[in-house]
């Protein structure tokens, strides 16, 4: 194999000359590397069209750099794709576009104004009225509570019931109200006494009788409560959250705008040629480890046996999730960690040429503070494991991914424990607890809906935690026991631990939109 890549490097650099281009080793190296999976006769025609295409680039000196390699090669894989246009795509969450809600054109449109980590104290109340401005455009949309249209020969009485949505200004202006349904923040003002807040004000709740539907309600949640209005206080009857919307007709409200990130223009859902690539990509695959804790021998044999075990046929990603280090936040030992990643691949040419390699930190890891979104691991602790896997990216928590038209969330936090923690009611029935879990965020249309206490966010990015419009796959690294639930074509996923599970992992397949459960045998043979 080095004899073969050597005589390569030395084709490329005499074809290169032939062009009026001057390349370095290094740079001959990696065309090098991305050219060997293909015959001579591939690799002489690749080798045509990319001098061909730096020449197109106009390039100010006759040495090419790594740069231009790469954009080469990425425009290469771009064949038939519009400008903008990207088969796979890691979004970083801090470039994740805002969106406001205009009430009166009824749009979401781009909030361009500049964020900042420490924002104005003001920003604390503007990022839930934003939250809450989300929720109740589509509650004021779904059947219970649009207006009701009286049909041709049908009586008011026999079409379904509607309710009209009050706010709490309309419930404090009068002394009582016997049917009152109002969206609001759940919140406690006072210690042991409960609120619903909105924009217009709070009225306090009676949740003595209340029946409290699927989900987990947690304080910083926003809940419609319904029940009778008297004295100040919302005897509740019911409590329930905002009701969920496809992300289809989500979508209408934001146009043919990248609502999602990356660097398309336009919403890469409706490209053609994206949604053909998607169908055909058969074998496409993308798989997802939580709890990877890099300092455990054993954890680091069977990542060797994950990546030799793929090495016969990549996946478009694997995707680690942290806490890198069972204990350990020492610097210099997360590098030996990370240089140790990468030389688990020694050997994996063709892994480490097709495959990226994302990695997703927890709140355990160094060296950012305990606040979603959170930054990606400093790129000194894992400079070795890129120079090993030159595919790898640093990604932030929570990340956003694009294959094709499919829209992925990835996110390392152990939410299900902060909601058993938080919620006033554990839903009655424990056998499908997943599926309170699920329908929690995807009502709630957030990754993290419970009080800043538990769980602090950064005001000014609130938005790039948002689910709305409804992503295709939410994938959570929770330590809890792994389990997938389906809400509105939505299918969130929990990977579960890596370490906990006896070493299973998630493996998605965008072509079919199933999920596979898959274990690294104990005894499994790598000779």
């Amino acid at each position: 194999m080095d004899a073969e890549l050597l005589q390569l490097r030395k084709r490329i650099t005499n074809n290169f000359k032939l062009s009026g281009f001057l390349i370095r080793s290094e740079n001959s190296s990696y065309l090098a590397e991305q050219l060997l999976p293909f015959d001579r006769a591939e690799r002489d025609k690749w080798l045509t069209v990319i001098t061909e295409n730096l020449q197109g680039q106009k390039l100010a000196s006759p040495h090419v750099e790594r740069s231009a390699l790469e954009k080469a090669i990425n425009e290469l894989n771009r064949v038939g794709l519009d400008e903008g246009e990207t088969v796979f795509a890691v979004i970083d969450a801090f470039t994740v576009p805002r969106y406001r809600y205009n009430q009166r054109n009824k749009k979401f449109e781009l909030d361009a104004q500049p964020r900042q980590l420490l924002t104005q104290p003001g920003m604390k109340s503007t990022y839930l009225q934003q939250r809450y401005a989300m929720l109740l455009q589509k509650t004021l949309r779904h059947d219970l509570f649009a207006p009701a249209v009286i049909q041709d020969g049908v009586g008011a009485d026999a079409q379904a019931k509607k309710f009209k949505l009050q706010f709490a200004e309309n419930l404090l202006a009068t002394n009582s109200m016997k049917e009152a349904v109002v969206l609001g923040l759940l919140t406690q003002l006072k210690e042991g006494k409960f609120y619903v807040e909105d924009p217009t004000g709070c009225v306090q709740l009676d949740l003595s009788g209340a029946r409290f539907h699927a989900g987990f309600f947690c304080e910083g949640c926003f809940v419609l409560a319904e029940g009778k209005y008297s004295n100040g206080v919302l005897k509740v009857d019911g409590l329930g959250f905002p009701p969920a919307e496809a992300a289809t007709s989500s979508r209408a409200f934001f146009g043919t705008a990248n609502s999602w990130g990356g660097e398309s223009g336009k919403l890469l859902k409706y490209s053609p040629r994206l949604q053909e690539l998607e169908r055909t990509n058969t074998e496409t695959t993308i798989v997802f480890l939580s709890d990877v804790r890099l300092d455990l021998p054993i954890v680091m044999e069977k990542l060797r046996q994950l990546f030799v075990g793929y090495d016969s046929c990549p996946p478009q990603a694997i995707v680690l999730m942290g806490p890198f280090s069972s204990s350990s936040k020492n610097q210099h030992e997360m590098r030996q960690h990370f240089d140790a990643l990468g030389g688990l691949a020694a050997g994996c040419d063709q892994l480490k040429r097709q495959t990226d390699l994302i990695l997703v930190p927890s709140t355990e890891d160094p060296t950012a503070p305990n606040i979603l979104p959170r930054a990606p691991l400093p790129e000194c602790l894992a400079a070795g494991l890129i120079k090993a896997w030159p595919r790898t990216q640093l990604a932030t928590n929570p990340c956003r991914l694009q294959y094709c038209t499919q829209q992925i969330v990835v996110c390392r936090l152990d939410l299900m424990a902060k909601f058993c923690r938080n919620t006033l009611h554990f839903p009655e029935d424990t056998s499908h607890i997943e599926q309170h879990f699920a329908r929690t965020i995807v009502c709630q249309g957030h990754l993290v809906p419970i009080h800043p206490i538990a769980m602090p966010v950064h005001w000014d990015y609130d938005p790039s935690l948002w689910l709305y419009p409804l992503p295709d796959l939410i994938v959570m690294g929770d330590s809890c026991q792994s389990f997938q639930s389906t809400q509105h074509a939505c299918t969130v996923l929990n990977t579960g631990s890596f370490v906990k599970s006896k070493f299973a992992f998630k493996v998605y397949i965008p072509a079919t939109r199933t999920i596979e459960d898959s274990e690294i045998p104990g005894d499994m043979d790598l000779s």
